[in-house]
């Protein structure tokens, strides 16, 4: 079953916690972590700003308890009130116990209802217990509580902490290319921007794994010139003009659940496209468009979601009158939220924005300023090649597999894994290595216009006069 609530919280900021709220003295600390939200339907969570409650002004800090001043509140309510961003209270467990305790219940009665006062709308508890494990509890003004159903972290590793896993006891990931995986892959959603030559492969190995729900975003409708790389497209597609969200979608339900798969055949520049992918857990991006992949970086940062991004390419030249091949070149980028983003890799850049516009808006306007030498030609990739696609989609999903079930070498080296069909070659870049100097929205939520673009505002409703 998918989950009914979550808390999303980026790596970054949970690290924080981990050292604030674990000084190493055995005693209870405090922080308030201040969240924006996920667009309807979905209810998620998203850790945008938090207050450490420094130890030395609590006025009691036990093994047990904790007891803090009010001022830090009052910080909270005033970040929270101009976003109407959701406070969550969260302390440490030092004892490692993993549920909320009596003196816990009692707390949240006194303190949560001044919450409300200020802030209407859900407000919560958390806990941390040594090893990083959160877990999270929300109310309504009427303090009804529900557990959160899912705290996840994206960074380096993929960790997802459910609410209704063991109170005690130990807290064991599922093991990769186990049952258990699959299990928990049930309840997550996968998003793929682009269903064709990566993508397709990329979308069926989601489907063959277990997820619970997979989103299907592409504008474009079956070709014969598809048929070669999209994988279960047929001529009956071709003659029947499908949209191949449309058509993949029927692929998966023959072998899985009708309603697992989610077809949306817009361009991911559309609002609808942007609220779709607002509802995953995890973005895969095999287009082959700059501006999909500047979008999904807005995307990735805006409602924190992790991003694999795909790309092939087989550059070729002109040697003695003759088209040859230079390489077969394919890479996976990862990109956690607040991490260095695809802008920060060179995958794209302001040039090569301005240059697809222009190819679609004014192709004339391009042919002037390339030859003027304001901007580098655009680059141009060969057909991919079945073979290629598939390579690449493999070791985007084995990415993925290690991340959210870590076996081997640390993840913290993979930032990106490059290959070469013609020399041979498999390279890796850390993140580390690139140097993050673009300014990406991060955990800005449903706050309009979505991820900060006025051309995603949402439609104005006509009042009846």
């Amino acid at each position: 079953m998918l989950p009914a609530l979550t808390l999303t919280l980026p790596q970054a900021m949970h690290t924080q916690l981990h050292r604030h709220l674990f000084c190493g003295d055995g005693r209870e600390s405090a922080a308030i972590v201040l969240c924006s939200r996920v667009p309807r339907p979905r209810r998620r969570l998203l850790a945008k700003h938090v207050i450490l409650v420094p130890n030395a002004a609590c006025k009691r800090r036990a093994s047990d308890q904790i007891t803090w001043p009010g001022e830090y509140l009052e910080q909270a309510i005033d970040l929270a009130e101009s976003g109407e961003l959701t406070m969550i209270l969260i302390h440490s467990h030092p004892g490692n116990q993993l549920d909320f305790s009596p003196v816990d219940d009692l707390s949240d009665r006194m303190v949560l209802p001044s919450l409300f006062q200020a802030v209407d709308t859900f407000h919560g508890t958390a806990i941390m217990v040594p090893d990083g494990t959160v877990r999270a509890r929300l109310y309504d003004k009427s303090m009804e509580r529900e557990t959160v159903d899912l705290v996840s972290v994206a960074g380096d590793d993929l960790r997802y902490w459910w609410g209704d896993a063991p109170r005690n006891g130990t807290r064991a990931r599922p093991i990769a290319f186990t049952s258990a995986m699959t299990d928990e892959l049930h309840r997550l959603t996968a998003v793929v921007i682009g269903v064709s030559g990566t993508g397709s492969p990329v979308a069926e190995q989601l489907g063959r794994l277990g997820f619970g729900r997979i989103i299907l975003i592409d504008p474009d409708r079956v070709e014969k010139r598809n048929l070669n790389r999209i994988l279960n497209s047929t001529l009956q597609d071709v003659g029947d003009e499908i949209f191949k969200v449309n058509m993949f979608a029927a692929a998966i339900a023959r072998y899985r659940e009708a309603d697992v798969a989610y077809p949306v055949p817009a361009s991911l520049s559309t609002r609808e496209a942007v609220l779709a992918a607002s509802q995953a857990d995890v973005i895969f991006c095999c287009t082959d468009t700059v501006e999909a992949r500047y979008l999904a970086d807005l995307i990735c940062g805006t409602f924190l979601i992790p991003l694999f991004d795909v790309g092939v390419v087989i550059p070729t030249k002109q040697i003695d009158g003759r088209a040859q091949i230079i390489e077969a070149y394919g890479r996976v980028d990862y990109v956690q939220p607040g991490g260095a983003s695809l802008l920060d890799r060179g995958v794209y850049t302001p040039a090569s924005l301005e240059a697809e516009y222009l190819k679609g808006a004014a192709p004339g306007a391009l042919r002037d300023r390339i030859d003027a030498g304001y901007l580098p030609g655009a680059n141009e990739e060969a057909p991919a090649v079945i073979s290629l696609n598939m390579r690449a989609a493999s070791i985007c999903l084995s990415e993925f597999i290690n991340r959210a079930y870590p076996f081997g070498e640390p993840n913290c080296g993979y930032a990106r894994v490059s290959f070469t069909v013609g020399a041979r070659e498999q390279d890796y870049d850390s993140e580390d290595s690139f140097h993050k100097k673009a300014t990406m929205p991060i955990a800005q939520g449903d706050a309009e216009p979505l991820l900060g673009l006025p051309s995603l505002k949402a439609p104005r409703v006509r009042k009846p006069k």
